[in-house]
């Protein structure tokens, strides 16, 4: 374990702060940078996010992210952003997905070099005004860059949809000193008990090193498809939900949301399979047990998304927290792929299962990243292949 553990980032001193994260939520991405040693701080505008924040001891700036920029944070060496994706997923009104030419023009103009501020004044065109936030991750890297310190590397996360503005992100960053990996990342992949697509950017200066996505370290969830076990040296089988709940009984899960267009027909997942994605309606579920019915409780859902099993939920609302959030241990692959590293995933297995104020001290366990391993560079048409879709 690490000797000096990271000490939460504060605004009262912009020195101490490595990792700043846009739209941060309860702090999955957070808690991942704590135990990888990163001081982080979280803007977030959400009073409930924020009072499980505070009790989790993490770095906080409550407010909007369109209200501040990088000259605030001037010696910040990395940047992250997950944007609320309600606008963009399927379990939305699908207002992103609609306004996709008109988010990709905007992002065109900013790579122009037009004024934010004017390109502010046509974004009211936007039938939701929550579509326009992917811009900010640009916003702030654009600003950084302007003001002579460019982050050494850049995280964004979002749903599938939002996979073409990534893309288009990525050449404009590309023009201006990084390299990129961009591509739709499978967390069961990863270790999360959990099947949810994230569309991932990750952005690395070229004087630090090739940008490349995170490999996977587990089995991919196909349904109907045998769990393997682990051979050698080989990737991990998927974990299940009875593994990352310690549930010992069968038990099965009858979702909230209908699949293939029928609301009737509920998707179910068993006790030896990975949860579907967990989302802020989990609370909804139902367990099915040979002794009953009940449903997760919160921290059960949040351990559903690599959570620490104590992590401090604060009361309100914190099924949709558990949901909005990354899955800690995606993001601890992430960042540490961002900084050219890969993580040790039994190290990461001891992480998950720590008590938070353990875990929270720092030490995971990383190796630099085979310099075999190429980034991934995507299509430089950000349309060139049809949008996936998940909740």
């Amino acid at each position: 374990m690490s000797s000096v553990p990271p000490q939460p980032a504060s605004t009262d001193d912009p020195q101490s702060i490595v990792l700043v994260d846009l739209f941060a939520g309860p702090g999955g991405l957070d808690v991942a940078a704590h135990w990888l040693g990163i001081p982080a701080l979280g803007i977030e505008w959400d009073s409930n996010a924020c009072a499980t924040r505070t009790k989790a001891g993490l770095g906080t700036q409550p407010g909007d992210v369109r209200n501040y920029g990088p000259e605030k944070f001037p010696n910040a060496k990395y940047l992250a952003g997950g944007p609320p994706c309600q606008t963009y997923t399927v379990a939305g009104g699908g207002a992103g997905r609609r306004a996709l030419d008109q988010v990709l023009e905007f992002v065109a103009r900013m790579a122009a070099g037009e004024p934010f501020d004017r390109i502010k004044e046509d974004l009211v065109q936007l039938e939701d005004e929550r579509t326009a936030l992917v811009l900010e991750p640009l916003r702030w890297a654009l600003g950084a860059e302007a003001g002579g310190h460019p982050y050494e590397a850049i995280v964004l996360e979002q749903v599938p949809a939002v996979l073409p503005v990534w893309k288009a992100m990525a050449l404009v960053l590309e023009a201006r000193g990084y390299t990129t990996a961009v591509d739709i990342l499978h967390t069961e992949e990863y270790g999360v008990p959990q099947t949810r697509r994230r569309a991932i950017l990750i952005a690395r200066r070229e004087e630090f090193g090739k940008a490349a996505l995170p490999e996977p370290t587990h089995q991919r969830y196909r349904k109907g498809v045998q769990r393997k076990p682990r051979t050698g040296e080989g990737v991990k089988p998927w974990v299940t939900m009875a593994d990352a709940l310690d549930r010992k009984e069968a038990f099965e899960v009858v979702s909230n949301y209908g699949t293939g267009g029928d609301p009737k027909a509920r998707g179910r997942r068993s006790w030896n399979e990975p949860s579907a994605t967990v989302t802020g309606k989990i609370s909804r579920n139902r367990v099915v047990t040979a002794d009953g019915e009940s449903r997760f409780g919160h921290a059960e859902a949040g351990r559903l998304q690599t959570f620490p099993h104590d992590y401090p939920w604060q009361p309100k609302d914190v099924p949709q927290q558990i949901g909005n959030a990354i899955p800690p241990r995606l993001a601890a692959h992430v960042l540490a792929a961002a900084r050219g590293k890969t993580v040790d995933p039994d190290s990461l297995d001891a992480f998950v299962r720590m008590d938070w104020e353990q875990s929270k001290q720092g030490g995971l366990v990383t190796q630099p990243m085979p310099e075999t391993l190429e980034g991934s560079k995507e299509s430089t048409d950000p349309k060139a292949e049809p949008l996936p879709l998940e909740a």
